[in-house]
């Protein structure tokens, strides 16, 4: 059920807030123990939430736009009174004493949050294999991974325990589930979403974004969580805009990233966007080939400013200011950070802060992480030259379908090879949408990316609309059966 029709049977009363709860809940037990998509269920609170908003519409008020939806948000967005892990288990048993600010609009919109969803620990990794708490399954296909890092949420959508929810991306993590699991996942601009209750990975990248099952869905939750009036003054980098409305598809113009569809994408990859691009053909609109060069410098400078980023952000974890309680029995304070950062973090946190360290060191500065800035200045002017002559740019949002279980941990570099692209967005601090766009290799979803100019994310959601609507997104709505 579309969550316009949720809304709708809750707010006439032919169904009650409640009973939409219990539902979901019901999904959840029955499905989540094969899945591992949520960390933390909250029953009690959510049909406490429930009966609130039955009796806020039996007194004739309107409870909001989402009233009644149940929405899970990943772990490392805070909710307060739930825990904030972060799958970490620096963090375990830490709760939040505060609601992000997504978070709180979702709740006066009406949402209820039903869970916090299960991800990559600190958001580090693309397959949720990293969690502290054992990896999520793609309910699509139970031996291959979800994608990651927000793999929880993704499954969440995919697998129906929930209609919508919240997610991160840092170089994809919003994208690549949404595209494993068969979903949309919106990564909006940089700031239009505030940050405010997102545990800090890499502050100048990273982005809140939502997932659904429907393109209208993504539209309503966007609408609630974005920045419409003004920023956010918990966030001192958000922007704001109005909604603008999508001209539709006749007469506009879209570039197909030629570099996105170099070796190492799949043939079955390349098959779906041709007949996406069909498609856009046939709706009216203009497909050209664009090349963006310095596309091949955006993996590597991504990871290098993420990982100075986080190597920064996660000194915070040392047993005082947040974390495990420093040992008693250690001598100094040295040996004190090591136990507790040694035993709190795991392999993937350890590696990139390691790299990030290093390549903040003296002597390395001026090599890599300069460098690397300039690289990442220079592929947001190319793509934002791009999208003055393109109103759209069109990329494959993995080079790959999902993986199997433990396939790339054993390999860090072919793992960070699944984000190659989707990380110039991230850089180039502009909206990407990825759409459930077909099938691919043993049947699993192929996502497609939908990329605007900056602030124009309505644009590529309307986008996303209007190809749903004209049959050009096979997996819409289309929800894995687990029961």
């Amino acid at each position: 059920m579309k969550v316009a029709d949720v809304v709708k049977s809750v707010k006439s009363g032919e169904k009650s807030a409640v009973e939409v709860v219990q539902e979901y809940l019901g999904v959840i037990k029955r499905v989540d123990p094969k899945v591992h998509a949520f960390l933390y269920v909250d029953e009690a609170g959510s049909l406490s939430r429930a009966r609130e908003i039955d009796e806020e519409i039996k007194s004739g008020r309107d409870p909001g736009p989402l009233a009644g939806v149940p929405v899970a948000v990943k772990d490392n967005i805070a909710v307060k009174g739930m825990p904030l892990t972060c799958a970490s288990r620096i963090l375990e048993g830490y709760v939040s004493p505060y609601d992000a600010t997504a978070v709180s609009r979702l709740k006066a919109a009406g949402a209820i949050v039903i869970g916090k969803t299960n991800l990559d620990e600190f958001a580090m990794g693309s397959s949720t294999e990293y969690s502290a708490f054992g990896p999520s399954k793609n309910p699509r296909d139970l031996s291959r991974v979800p994608g990651g890092s927000s793999g929880g949420s993704g499954a969440a959508v995919a697998s129906g325990m929930v209609p919508l929810a919240l997610g991160s991306d840092t170089g994809g993590s919003v994208r690549c589930p949404a595209s494993f699991t068969g979903v949309y996942g919106l990564k909006p601009t940089y700031g239009l979403v505030s940050r405010y209750g997102l545990v800090s990975f890499a502050n100048s990248i990273e982005v809140i974004g939502g997932f659904s099952a429907w393109a209208e869905d993504l539209s309503l939750l966007f609408s609630v969580i974005r920045n419409t009036d003004s920023p956010d003054p918990m966030d001192q980098t958000t922007v704001f805009s109005s909604p603008l409305a999508f001209p539709g598809l006749r007469g506009i113009r879209v570039g197909l990233i030629k570099e996105t569809l170099a070796e190492g994408t799949s043939e079955d990859v390349i098959s779906v966007i041709d007949r996406l691009i069909s498609k856009l053909v046939e709706a009216g609109a203009t497909v050209e080939e664009v090349s963006l060069p310095s596309l091949e410098l955006a993996l590597p400078s991504y990871y290098l400013l993420a990982c100075a980023e986080a190597s920064s952000n996660l000194a915070r974890y040392d047993g005082i200011r947040y974390g495990k309680p420093c040992p008693l029995e250690a001598r100094n304070w040295n040996e004190a950070f090591s136990e507790v950062r040694g035993t709190g973090f795991g392999p993937e946190v350890k590696r990139r802060i390691m790299m990030g360290s290093f390549v903040l060191s003296s002597g390395y500065y001026d090599a890599y992480y300069l460098k690397a800035a300039a690289a990442r200045k220079k592929i947001r002017e190319e793509v934002l030259k791009a999208l003055k002559g393109y109103q759209l740019l069109m990329a494959p949002t993995n080079p790959v379908v999902a993986p199997k279980l433990g396939e790339k941990t054993s390999d860090p570099l072919s793992m960070y090879m699944l984000d190659l692209d989707t990380v110039p967005f991230n850089l180039a601090g502009v909206p990407a949408l990825s759409l459930p766009a077909g099938k691919g290799a043993y049947g699993l979803p192929v996502g497609v990316q939908l990329v605007g100019a900056p602030l124009m994310d309505d644009w590529v959601i309307g986008a996303a609309k209007e190809l749903e609507g004209m049959g050009a997104v096979e997996l819409a709505g289309e929800v894995a059966r687990l029961e």
